[in-house]
């Protein structure tokens, strides 16, 4: 744990957080700002960096972001590594973001965010 980590401080109960879904060592909860309705993030217990810190940790955590997306028709599965990927909190965590047709939500790479940007 990391005290000044909001993830390590929400994974210890000493932050506020909607839980949605919890294993023995990975926790979904729903984020501040939700895209989609849905939207949640999956975060582990072990305070990781990000994704290629450790890739125990990072493969269990998306084997529980793999659960929450089985139960959706459409999905998008995402987490960043780095400020220049937009990382914003440095601990480990899985945006799954349930989709529908025509929601209008652009990724990064997508034409309708190059056309805007």
């Amino acid at each position: 744990m990391v005290a000044s980590c909001v993830f390590c401080e929400i994974v210890a109960g000493r932050a506020p957080a909607h839980v949605v879904w919890e294993w023995e060592d990975v926790v979904a909860i729903r984020p501040l700002n939700p895209v989609t309705p849905g939207h949640v993030l999956v975060i582990p217990h072990t305070h990781v960096a990000d994704v290629g810190e450790s890739p125990l940790v990072s493969a269990r955590t998306m084997a529980c972001a793999a659960e929450l997306a089985a139960e959706l028709p459409a999905v998008n599965v995402i987490t960043s590594k780095g400020s220049a990927a937009t990382q914003t909190v440095a601990h480990l965590h899985l945006h799954v973001v349930p989709r529908t047709a025509g929601d209008a939500l652009p990724l990064p790479w997508t034409p309708q965010q190059q056309a805007a940007g």
